[in-house]
Formats: C-alpha cells, structure tokens, sequence
C-alpha cells in the first residue's frame, strides 16, 4: 500500500494549486501543476512496470 500512498500523497500535496490556478487564475500554480502533473505521470509508470514484473515473475 506504500505505492498508494505515495499516490495520493502526491495528488493532495496539488489540490492549494489546482484551486488557485483554476479558481483564482493564478499562473504559477498552473505551472506547479503541470509540475505535479508529471511526477503523477511518472510514479504512474513506474507503478505500472513494477505491477508487470510482479505478475510476469509471480
């Protein structure tokens, strides 16, 4: 479940920015987004490899 957590970590660690660039328009926070945005991407597929070695070598 540390996998998980690191998820969700990650996505809350963005909500004060998420509100601030689509509520206020406040465009660093955009940025921190999109910052934050491909790290999720990133730790996604390094989740998504390790499922497949996991199931590949049981």
């Amino acid at each position: 479940m540390g996998r998980f957590n690191e998820v969700q970590d990650l996505v809350n660690s963005l909500e004060a920015d998420f509100e601030k660039f689509y509520e206020k328009g406040n465009n660093a926070a955009g940025t921190r987004v999109r910052k934050g945005m491909q790290a999720l991407k990133n730790l996604a597929q390094e989740i998504r490899v390790e499922v497949q070695n996991k199931k590949n070598n049981g």
